[in-house]
């Protein structure tokens, strides 16, 4: 039975938050304060910066040098497609997994938890090489493309998603789909107008967990990508700070906060599906 604490324990659960809070927050406040400070550098910075400026975020977007604006926008084009055919492929994937029986069913999901386990940039010299091959016959899917880089995001991502949504899948009584096949849909129809929309939790937790992780990608875009407009954000972040004479830790600093907004206003917009979608997709396999 849940009993109300008492003062003392208010008080230091409260300062247990509080201390939490300001440990989370305390490098984006100095991140932000670098950002504002005219020096552009991190020698003698204060958290309060003398003479806080905005010229740092004018130049960001206005330096034709550093076309930081088309590096946001290939990170965001990139990810969003990304994410969405992952989404897409595991849900597909997942649901003959769940509900069809055949013979090497067990065997292949174990399979592709597996392949996952294999770190992709272990293979990044075969997976140069694909490319390579593969921008012979598709120059869209070659390599410096992002065809190619959402090519191998796909492969690198959907094992683990299949066998989340697959558990999640698990959750939901057969009974739901027999109703509607009953009434004259076909397979696919109930799987696109009924188990879809009642697994939207855990579908919004596979777009964020793959938008995230191909969003802040470093080690695969620097390698498969080498023309200066075509790079990402996470990319091209490191031309700031490369030059022996000419770091500028104020422009990496706005950039930083910059481009941490849309992942930031896609958890904003997907967080009530956030919860449910993690605890219910992990309780089945």
């Amino acid at each position: 039975m849940y009993r109300r604490p008492g003062l003392l324990g208010q008080v230091w659960r409260q300062a247990l938050a509080l201390a939490a809070v300001a440990f989370a927050l305390f490098p984006v406040a100095w991140i932000l304060s670098a950002s504002l400070s005219p020096t552009n550098t991190l020698v003698g910075q204060r958290l309060i910066p003398k003479q806080p400026s905005l010229e740092h975020y004018r130049e960001l977007f206005s330096n034709p040098a550093h076309p930081f604006g088309l590096w946001l926008w290939n990170s965001i084009k990139i990810s969003a497609m990304a994410a969405a055919l992952t989404m897409a492929m595991a849900a597909l994937a997942a649901y003959a997994f769940s509900r069809f029986r055949f013979r090497g069913r067990r065997a292949g999901l174990l399979t592709l938890l597996l392949v996952q386990m294999f770190p992709q940039m272990l293979a990044m010299v075969a997976i140069y090489l694909m490319l390579l091959g593969i921008g012979r016959y598709f120059p869209a899917m070659g390599i410096n493309t992002h065809g190619g880089l959402v090519l191998v995001y796909l492969g690198g991502a959907l094992g683990f998603n299949t066998y989340l949504i697959k558990g999640y899948f698990d959750t939901i009584p057969r009974s739901i789909e027999e109703s509607a096949m009953m009434d004259g849909a076909t397979p696919f129809q109930a799987f696109l107008h009924v188990i879809l929309p009642l697994a939207r939790p855990v579908l919004a937790v596979i777009f964020l967990l793959a938008f995230i992780g191909t969003y802040s990608d470093f080690l695969l875009a620097s390698i498969l990508l080498r023309d200066r407009d075509l790079l990402t954000f996470a990319v091209g972040l490191r031309i700031f700070i490369t030059g022996q004479y000419s770091t500028r830790w104020g422009m990496f600093a706005a950039a930083s906060l910059v481009g941490a907004l849309p992942v930031a206003t896609i958890f904003y917009l997907l967080r009530n599906q956030f919860v449910s979608g993690l605890t219910q997709g992990a309780v089945k396999g």
